[in-house]
């Protein structure tokens, strides 16, 4: 969904040139980055350490010729995803939906919408990937349907039909026989203006935390629960990996619908959102208490199914923009009642800028305080400008985004991409109102440009449509003209590109003990310009990272905790940026302008 306002709120092989040969260990160096066997206990633990992939099907590979991507498109390419070391798949919906919100509208939860093909397809692709051990993640959207769902135009068909409180309706302010009155209260909705939509035929207002064609289900009706339980199994039972819990924090209202407040700013003026309007805290309408028995409830009825059938335990991963590390420890769960196994970790890869102090305190929070749960870290999305725009400086984005994947694949924990990160795709927004698809745009033009830029097609080759879509077929969106350079056919040619430094991280990742097992321990915490930390795990070799912040190069002196004052040790290069030098010791190592640098301690 689109968060910039709960955002704003919560203040390749070995032999590539930029890894040093035999520079990835031991333990690494002769395997390959997807793995093709695991035992039993790997097949529980694989979430532990993964690698997932967004994958917004629409814009990923169109192969009938409707300029829209589909799932055989994304079975054509399971095996790119292989060679990138992608243990899981996230696709945004793919159920059937008019596409108002493109797929969060959703009109039928256990189907596949024609545009993207069939169950038969849906299925070809689950065996498809499970030969090459990757996993299905289905999105999740339990806060709201699409209006032209079953259950919502059975409710709006009369107050007395037993569908009625499916959804949130209310009579609103001074309200009579002859006017519909005031919205009930003063909340918004994410797309622009109030989130309370007047129905004239039952005479009363509908509540859309999100676009009007979303109505909100009602999370107090013991049958909503059921019936969301029952479309998991549906999806279980086909053989999904698990699922991403979409605007999960939005499930309850006040029920007293008092208004929010409106947020000031330090000389006590409100602060206006892109649509023009006082911008509200959503205490009322964001985090309430009755989201956690849901999501517990959720991972009760999920766990049931874990067994013999399916290879390795189904996961739940939430989608959370919390105010504070302590409010996102609460969302796996207390004691005896789990809720999800990965909750988003929104708060290190949305700061938005090379800040190094932050960085460090959001990493050691995310190490020390979520109880000893893995940290699910991400920093992009379908519903964000791309991180070129969120953090480049339009003269070293490339470097900056080796920085950016450092820090995701170098820390502990599961890490979450999205697709085209990997080549550097650009944040390309629509020129003119007319060209707007996404409804967000349309309301919010020309201050809310809407999420297109971030959505464009992904850029395969430097082909007719990017390899995207066959010659004379019109994309849904624009091809951004970037793809000319960044595509993937180019990038898997250059040893030095932004996919081969993908690619050799996620080996790291998934070869080298400390990476995939290793604490996180930040080293040179008063320094402000170059971030560092070592990671260990007890029997293996420990690794040190730096990266720069600047774009001026750096030298860092690192001292490791069990060494004594002055002391230094050798290191082994295992990665670092294309053309940097290879220190002598850890007392002098030298980052370059936005510059990586990844060793092996020798003792």
């Amino acid at each position: 969904m689109h968060w910039s306002k709960r955002i704003a709120r919560f203040a390749i092989a070995l032999a590539l040139g930029s890894i040093a040969p035999g520079a990835v260990g031991q333990n690494a160096s002769a395997k390959p980055a997807a793995q093709t066997s695991t035992t039993s206990a790997d097949e529980q633990n694989w979430w532990k350490n993964a690698v997932l992939y967004e994958v917004y099907p629409r814009s990923f590979q169109d192969t009938n010729g409707d300029g829209i991507g589909d799932l055989n498109g994304i079975t054509a390419h399971l095996d790119y995803l292989k060679e990138l070391g992608v243990d899981a798949i996230w696709l945004t919906p793919i159920y059937p939906s008019p596409q108002a919100d493109f797929g969060y509208d959703i009109s039928d939860y256990e189907n596949i919408d024609p545009q993207y093909g069939t169950l038969a397809d849906f299925d070809h692709l689950i065996a498809e990937a499970n030969k090459r051990h990757i996993r299905v993640v289905m999105d999740m959207v339990m806060n709201h349907t699409s209006d032209e769902h079953k259950w919502f135009l059975e409710s709006r068909s009369s107050r007395t039909n037993p569908y009625r409180d499916w959804y949130v309706w209310h009579d609103g302010k001074g309200e009579t026989a002859t006017s519909k009155g005031e919205p009930p209260s003063n909340w918004q909705s994410d797309f622009g203006h109030s989130a309370w939509e007047w129905d004239e035929k039952t005479r009363q207002y509908y509540y859309h935390r999100f676009y009007i064609k979303q109505p909100d289900l009602n999370w107090n009706n013991p049958k909503v629960h059921e019936a969301f339980k029952d479309i998991i199994g549906f999806w279980l039972k086909r053989g999904v990996g698990g699922f991403r819990f979409d605007a999960i924090t939005t499930l309850y209202e006040d029920p007293n619908l008092t208004d929010e407040g409106v947020v000031k700013d330090e000389n006590g003026k409100p602060i206006l959102n892109a649509f023009g309007e006082p911008e509200l805290d959503s205490t009322r309408t964001d985090n309430l208490p009755g989201v956690h028995p849901v999501i517990q409830e959720m991972r009760a009825a999920t766990d049931k199914f874990d067994s013999d059938t399916f290879p390795g335990k189904r996961v739940l991963i939430g989608e959370v923009y919390l105010p504070n590390v302590t409010e996102l420890e609460k969302m796996y769960g207390p004691p005896g009642k789990p809720e999800f196994e990965l909750p988003m970790d929104t708060q290190v890869g949305f700061i938005n800028k090379l800040d190094v102090a932050t960085f460090r305190a959001r990493l050691t929070d995310a190490e020390d305080k979520l109880g000893g749960h893995i940290p699910l870290l991400v920093f992009d999305n379908h519903d964000r400008p791309r991180i070129d725009v969120r953090y480049g400086d339009g003269a070293h984005n490339t470097d900056i985004e080796r920085v950016i994947s450092t820090i995701l694949f170098a820390s502990r924990g599961a890490s979450l991409f999205y697709y085209g990160d990997e080549i550097g795709m650009k944040t390309t927004p629509p020129a003119r109102r007319e060209d707007v698809k996404d409804p967000v745009g349309i309301t919010g033009w020309p201050k809310e440009k809407g999420r297109d830029g971030e959505r464009t097609p992904m850029q395969w080759d430097a082909d007719a449509n990017a390899g995207f879509a066959a010659a004379g077929v019109k994309p849904w969106l624009p091809i951004p003209p970037t793809y000319i350079t960044f595509n993937v056919k180019a990038e898997q040619q250059n040893p030095d590109s932004l996919f081969a430094w993908y690619r050799n991280l996620i080996r790291l990742k998934k070869t080298n003990a400390a990476f995939a097992q290793g604490d996180n321990t930040m080293l040179d915490t008063a320094n402000t310009k170059v971030l560092s930390w070592l990671r260990q795990a007890p029997g293996s070799p420990a690794v040190v990272i730096s990266v720069n912040f600047t774009a001026e190069p750096q030298t860092v002196s690192l001292v490791l905790p069990w060494a004594g004052p002055g002391a230094s040790g050798k290191v082994t290069t295992l990665l670092k940026t294309p053309g940097a030098p290879d220190p002598a010791s850890l007392a002098a190592i030298q980052v370059g302008p936005y510059g990586v640098y990844i060793g092996e301690v020798q003792r």
